[in-house]
């Protein structure tokens, strides 16, 4: 096993989630910027349009990535629901009618609903100090309303909107995290194709307004960094290390939103904002600081995913041994040792209580 997986298992998927995190952070002010005077459904179909063209670039041959299964078509159907639909129209419509920087603040949510969602659904270690973390993330967004419900119901309603987008997206992420180890531009173009076509016909029907071609090609741009390559950087933090910790770093975002929204002009901040915004930033401290290492089993397994030799867990052999990265259907025979590890797909065993 080399020394980065052994000492530093998060390393990889930390910097993978940041990097994601940056690209969405810096998206919003910037729907809000350009999406100003179109309506909700329109903006998001712009937004997937984008991704669905990073989804489509992105693709990698066979041999380098699992493929997506019929059986993943629910799964896929289900991300795009929440997570291209209900999530980027609240959004859109939660940035017209609140301040750029609190909305982005209140999207650190977002990692609190994954952490929950994963915890549920994937049972992701998550000891004293996580649930600590989250705690202070839910106390930093309750004084982001508190703060926003002093400045009038639209503001509020605007927020609340917000909310419900990290609450669709928190959603997204736990599903996706089973799509984790197919190939991430298929992932995002399936997922994309079906947000921007389903925002599309809303936008007919409901009559949004016709973008500008100069807003139109904004946000197509502002999709494919924000959505679609912040999407395919995502769904690699978790191949790296779970769906909590990956909504976890990927809190930093809001940060990278909110100060740019500032930059831009926004002067609604107040001192009730910034102590949220403390509080925020603690949570996220306090959740990158976990540790865990303790002797493990793995059982006996099969199956397909993007992998390398050499990482102590795929000692299966090849006439011709693979370079690099590559994917294909293989056995895992049971194994028992101890070792720093992360909730990845190897990982993925029970605790107690």
């Amino acid at each position: 096993m080399n020394r980065a997986s052994t000492h530093w298992p998060s390393l990889r998927g930390g910097l993978l989630a940041l990097l994601a995190a940056a690209l969405f952070g810096v998206s919003m002010p910037l729907v809000q910027h350009f999406g100003a005077g179109l309506g909700a459904f329109t903006t998001a179909a712009l937004l997937y349009a984008g991704a669905a063209a990073v989804g489509a670039l992105s693709r990698q041959p066979v041999e380098q990535e699992a493929r997506l299964t019929r059986g993943d078509m629910p799964r896929l159907l289900s991300m795009a629901v929440f997570g291209a639909v209900l999530g980027p129209v609240a959004m859109a419509w939660g940035l017209q009618h609140t301040s750029g920087t609190g909305a982005s603040l209140m999207l650190t949510l977002e990692a609190l609903f994954t952490a929950v969602l994963a915890r549920l659904i994937y049972r992701e270690t998550m000891d004293r100090r996580v649930w600590g973390a989250m705690l202070l993330l839910l106390v930093g967004g309750i004084a982001l309303v508190m703060d926003q419900g002093q400045a009038g119901g639209s503001q509020l309603l605007g927020l609340l909107a917000v909310l419900l987008a990290t609450a669709a997206w928190g959603a997204d992420n736990t599903l996706s995290r089973a799509l984790a180890e197919r190939d991430p531009g298929q992932v995002v173009l399936g997922k994309a194709l079906l947000g921007a076509s389903a925002t599309a016909v809303l936008a007919l029907v409901f009559g949004d307004p016709l973008p500008s071609i100069g807003a139109a090609l904004a946000l197509l741009a502002v999709g494919a960094t924000g959505y679609g390559l912040s999407l395919r950087f995502c769904l690699l933090a978790q191949r790296a290390f779970g769906a909590a910790r990956t909504g976890s770093v990927f809190a930093f975002a809001p940060f990278i939103g909110a100060a740019l929204a500032i930059a831009l002009g926004d002067r609604s901040g107040s001192w009730a904002m910034a102590a949220g915004g403390a509080l925020m930033v603690l949570g996220v401290a306090l959740h990158l600081a976990e540790a865990h290492a303790h002797e493990h089993v793995h059982e006996a397994m099969e199956h397909e995913h993007a992998h390398r030799h050499g990482d102590g867990h795929h000692n299966h052999t090849h006439a011709q041994m693979p370079a690099g990265a590559h994917s294909h259907l293989h056995a895992h025979e049971p194994l028992s040792h101890a070792h720093p590890h992360v909730p990845d797909v190897h990982h993925r065993h029970g605790h107690g209580p």
